[in-house]
């Protein structure tokens, strides 16, 4: 794949349409680059102009903020908000809710104003205007599957409708659990506890919410977040599912359907 940098669009004295931020989950860990270049052969199919910042790219400061590092968080916002201004970017797309969150109503006390989009509301967008639909027999067609909200696409910024839209064009049946939308129930990762080991207690998070996936008998429980996929990934490992049910992005699910 021919995934270019903001450095090598540069250099030819041109821009993208979008930056495309991967975050420290689509670039380290192995399950969620599978979703990052879901979403980059997504972007190629339908012809959209994209960069990445590669090596150039930090944490967007979510974990250290949500863990009480403040200055460590101003100290990473403030290097990527540099360097996207010096690349004049305007519109960003990532599929990490906590960069999304971040980027769009945190870095704007700093001094960074950009366009910010998480990657289910532009993949509704490519649906709604006919630029990606899915094929007839898609290996989703008919299936039964659910949602999982992420907290901080969710709750935080309200975006509840386009991931079901994009989940609803597969022409499958969508379950909701029943605890959903503004009532979901967190995954267990949020607020910095992926990077630490869970509190005392008589269940963890993960596997409670597991379980309510569980009871919408799905085939695949559909995510928009990569914490969220460890957390329930790891939940359906406990209950010995994941032979049988999987956890995919929403990015994949597209793009094994078109």
């Amino acid at each position: 794949m021919n995934i270019r940098t903001m450095a090598e669009w540069a250099a030819e004295g041109k821009s993208p349409e979008i930056l495309f931020w991967v975050g420290c989950a689509g670039s380290f860990d192995d399950r969620y680059k599978k979703v990052t270049l879901a979403v980059c052969r997504i972007l190629d199919k339908v012809g959209m102009t994209y960069g990445v910042l590669g090596s150039e790219e930090s944490c967007s400061g979510d974990p250290a903020r949500r863990a009480g590092n403040e200055f460590l968080f101003q100290m990473q916002a403030l290097m990527n908000i540099q360097t996207m201004q010096a690349y004049e970017v305007k519109k960003v797309v990532t599929a990490c809710p906590h960069c999304f969150n971040t980027l769009k109503n945190e870095y704007p006390a700093l001094g960074g104003d950009f366009e910010v989009v998480h990657h289910s509301e532009l993949l509704q967008q490519l649906i709604n205007s006919g630029k990606i639909k899915a094929k007839d027999g898609n290996p989703f067609q008919g299936k039964r599957i659910t949602f999982h909200d992420s907290c901080f696409l969710g709750r935080a910024n309200e975006v509840y409708e386009a991931p079901r839209a994009v989940i609803e064009a597969l022409d499958v049946a969508l379950v909701e659990m029943k605890r959903s939308k503004k009532n979901g129930l967190c995954c267990g990762a949020g607020g910095a506890q992926m990077f630490k080991d869970a509190e005392s207690g008589n269940k963890e998070i993960n596997i409670e919410r597991i379980e309510e996936a569980l009871e919408t008998n799905p085939s695949v429980v559909a995510v928009g977040c990569p914490f969220c996929m460890t957390m329930l990934a790891d939940g359906l490992k406990n209950k010995e599912k994941e032979a049988d049910i999987k956890v995919l992005d929403l990015a994949e699910l597209i793009e094994a359907s078109i």
